[in-house]
Order: structure tokens, then sequence, then C-alpha cells
């Protein structure tokens, strides 16, 4: 029972952090994204081809929920205001997007690498990752010469190039197990397609914390060599 009131809180602080975030953007304008094309489709796969775009990003130690909620508020942070023009004191914010990803990270890879790379087991990495990075898209306005510049030396700009990439799209909540298992589907996918894996997955939310179940927008990521 201790547990079970433990779990509750936990989960009822998340959403109201979560919910403010979403009320305090203005969530009836339309939320960017990155910009796509789709090359082709299978059932709930898909291989699309993105534009170069800009990100934030973190890397955060713990489990995937523990993790996603940290790196979430350091990078909200940023966008919200702890920032600094170039050349400039003043500050400045940055329009929410869509969606929130996260990767996990080989626990070799150096904090500072600003490159994604796949963990030691990429079979079992969702499972037992405990270091994940998270990372929002920039609106498109922005370039690394004209975007505020995060006060949080914690939180990074990286420029991420074109690339192509295979997604499984599925609705309803996170857990571990199923991101895990979502995971496997879309790599066994990649493989008996003939495709070459090229990153670790990632894990893309895009609808805030009250979205019912059945609405809600996840992908599982992985990036590939051009089909």
């Amino acid at each position: 029972m201790v547990m079970t009131c433990s779990f509750i809180s936990s989960l009822m602080k998340k959403l109201l952090f979560f919910s403010y975030i979403f009320l305090t953007t203005s969530f009836a304008m339309a939320i960017e994204e990155p910009t796509y094309k789709v090359i082709s489709t299978s059932g709930k796969f898909e291989i699309r081809q993105y534009a170069p775009y800009l990100i934030a990003q973190t890397w955060v130690e713990g489990d995937m929920d523990d993790a996603g909620s940290q790196g979430f508020r350091r990078i909200a942070d940023f966008i919200f205001g702890n920032n600094q023009l170039p050349g400039g004191q003043a500050s400045s914010k940055i329009a929410m997007t869509a969606p929130v990803t996260m990767e996990p990270q080989s626990a070799k890879i150096a904090m500072t690498a600003p490159v994604a790379m796949e963990p030691s087991d990429n079979t079992h990495g969702m499972k037992t990752a405990q270091r994940w990075r998270v990372q929002f898209a920039m609106p498109r306005q922005y370039t690394l010469a004209n975007i505020p510049q995060p006060k949080n030396p914690a939180v990074t700009l990286a420029e991420v190039p074109e690339k192509f990439v295979a997604v499984l799209s599925y609705s309803g909540f996170n857990t571990l197990q199923r991101v895990q298992d979502k995971t496997d589907e879309l790599l066994q996918w990649i493989k008996s397609s003939s495709l070459v894996a090229k990153s670790s997955a990632q894990l893309a939310r895009y609808d805030p914390p009250w979205t019912l179940p059945m609405w809600r927008r996840n992908e599982i990521m992985v990036e590939i060599d051009p089909p």
C-alpha cells in the first residue's frame, strides 16, 4: 500500500509539472515538428527523410522515467528563458516543438559527446540503459548563429544533418517493457526489410500528459543507411 501511494504521488507530481509546462506555452498554437518527407510506408512502419535541424540536448543518468523528467525540465528551463541572446545579456523564450525524444546511451560514451551512439547491447538497450540523451528540436527560424545560448552547461546545442529514419508509430502509455518491445519490433522489421540501422533507438513523444492513451502519438525511431 505504501509503495502504491508513493507511486501515485510521484506520478501526480510529474503530471502536474508537465501540465504546467504545456499550459505556459501557447498550446492552441500549432506545434512545429522537424521537416521530413515519407519515402515509404508499410503498415505501422515508415521510412522518412529528415531535413537538417537544430536540437537542444542534455545527458541524464537514471531509469527511463526519471531521466525523461529530469531532461525535460533542463531543456524546458532553457527554452523558457534560462538563456542568453548572442552578443547580449538579454534572454528570450523559444517556442515549444514536438516531439520530445530520448535514447539510451552507452556507459562508455563521454557526457560531452555530441553524437548519439548505439548502446553496447542494442537488443536490450532500453531496458538496461542508465544514461539517456533527451532532446528537443528547435524551431526552424534558428541556426547556431542566432539561437539563444543555454546558461546551464548541461544543455548543449547541435546540428542534426539530413538523415533517413525508420519509424514505428503506436498509441498508449510508455512503460519500459512496452518501449523495449516496440524497439525490438522495429529492429526486426529493419532487418527483415534488408535495411541497415546506424543509430540507437529513440523514443519520441508528441503529446501533453493529459492526452488519453488511445490518442497519444508515440514513435520509436532508428536512423538507417539511405534505402
